[in-house]
């Protein structure tokens, strides 16, 4: 009996394609770059599954010219990235994977809000270039965390997590969610606020808000204005989330103090990107779940719904609609 045919669009450990290689005939490709759409079309045109991250576009394109695909997993928590409209219409089925990477993309989170309040990539790089004079009184003066306001925009899992964190700080929270949420302001002791007022009082704002069509470019030039002079703004949700071109002329004309970003609009960023010209940013290249621990979950879990989709078994947690 032939072996139903996987194609993974990154390079994965190998006890990880030990456990797909006993069930299917697994094709790699082999670059840690996404798979431009032509080659993604090819590769996946005799695939039974398809195995993905968030940094494949796989379109209707795609889709429609893979007549044997039963199940896209991708390795993350966001699937804004898979057209699902198109999924549905040819029956396949779309796996992600929620909560296992709650904890460790909140510790992120809290680092990059710690990283752009005291300016420690400039300090560093002071030591590192050999720059360090004698002590200075004012010299990388940051932000205060303890006791400050922190505002989360988005109070799912992630959000949550951020929250509680937060309370080691002391700090007072607010956040702003399409629906309000008793149960997590019991358990955080954060309080709702409408989005103006949490913009106007914040002392650092999170965005951990998914990609939809409501929260693209929520965060734009209108928002900026609405900010502190000493706001600290951090996104670690999606790129779409943010006007980049407001944030960078927020950051430049001290309309804002500083930002911590682990996601752009499109990634990857070069590095003639404006806002890695500015030392007040912050930038990682989309390391939320980068956690030994947490990647090997995420893609344990990812070959699981892969090996399901395969048997025409239900996927554990399976995208609502498909």
């Amino acid at each position: 009996m032939t072996k139903p045919h996987v194609f993974i669009t990154r390079p994965m450990p190998h006890w990880l394609m030990e456990k797909l290689e006993q069930e299917a005939t697994v094709d790699v490709w082999n670059k840690n770059e996404s798979v431009p759409e032509e080659e993604l079309i090819r590769r996946t045109a005799e695939a039974d599954g398809l195995f993905c991250t968030v940094s494949e576009p796989v379109t209707r394109n795609v889709i429609e010219q893979a007549p044997r695909l039963k199940v896209i997993a991708t390795m993350a928590v966001g699937y804004n990235n898979i057209d699902l409209e198109a999924a549905d219409e040819q029956g396949v089925k779309v796996a992600h994977t929620p909560g296992v990477l709650t904890e460790t993309t909140a510790d992120l989170t809290f680092a990059l809000l710690m990283a752009a309040a005291r300016r420690l990539p400039e300090a560093m790089d002071t030591v590192r270039k050999n720059e360090w004079g004698s002590w200075a009184p004012f010299a990388f003066t940051g932000q205060d965390i303890y006791g400050a306001t922190l505002g989360i925009i988005g109070m799912g899992r992630i959000g949550e997590a951020v929250a509680k964190r937060a309370g080691g700080f002391d700090m007072n929270i607010l956040y702003h969610n399409r629906s309000r949420k008793r149960e997590a302001e019991e358990r955080t002791g954060a309080v709702y606020a409408e989005l103006d007022e949490l913009l106007g009082q914040a002392d650092f704002i999170c965005v951990l808000a998914p990609a939809t069509p409501e929260t693209e470019k929520l965060i734009n030039a209108e928002a900026f204005l609405k900010m502190k002079k000493t706001a600290v703004f951090i996104n670690t949700s999606r790129g779409t989330t943010v006007d980049e071109e407001a944030l960078v002329n927020a950051l430049q004309n001290g309309e804002i103090f500083s930002a911590g970003l682990d996601v752009f609009e499109h990634e990857p960023i070069g590095a003639d990107h404006p806002l890695l010209s500015l030392p007040n940013v912050v930038a990682l290249p989309h390391i939320g779940s980068a956690s030994e621990k947490t990647r090997r979950q995420m893609a344990d879990m990812t070959a699981d719904h892969i090996l399901q989709g395969l048997h025409g078994l239900p996927l554990t947690h399976e995208v609502p609609g498909t």
